[in-house]
């Protein structure tokens, strides 16, 4: 006897949907984090002209620069069109919501702020979870109802 609330399995159901999807999300954060890198030259520069021109009180935004770039970042690239970042687009991922619905950008950094905070306090020990969850999940995917999977 099958339910009338039977919904028919989604792409996040298949096996297929998470193969090889560590290795592939160590790669494309490796690629992301050295682009948002390369996007932090340019605002070092800024930075230090802002400095000059409020007599060195600029300089305090030198702590910040790296989350000035990568909020936005992530924001734009994760919480678009594509729910996914260029590393990842780039190694055939995507963050997909368990709920069905869309990831926003709000929703995007939110998922990266989970996930450096949880870095910063457990030292790395979240991504050590996905070697023991079957849909390959960290904490701030276990938290968020989030599922990294293959685009194709």
């Amino acid at each position: 006897m099958t339910s009338l609330h039977q919904t028919a399995p989604t792409w996040v159901d298949e096996p297929r949907a998470y193969r090889s999807v560590r290795t592939r999300r160590v790669f494309s954060f490796l690629a992301d984090y050295t682009l948002v890198l390369l996007l932090c030259v340019p605002v070092f520069f800024v930075v230090t002209l802002l400095g000059v021109v409020t007599l060195g009180l600029g300089w305090l935004l030198y702590g910040a620069i790296f989350p000035i770039v990568a909020i936005p970042y992530v924001a734009f690239t994760l919480g678009g069109s594509a729910q996914a970042t260029p590393g990842m687009r780039m190694f055939d991922l995507r963050l997909e919501r368990l709920d069905g619905g869309r990831v926003d950008p709000a929703f995007a950094v939110l998922h990266s702020v989970l996930f450096w905070a949880g870095n910063v306090l457990t030292s790395g020990f979240i991504v050590l979870v996905a070697l023991f969850t079957p849909r390959k999940q960290l904490v701030q995917d276990l938290l968020l109802g989030t599922v990294v999977t293959r685009r194709s």
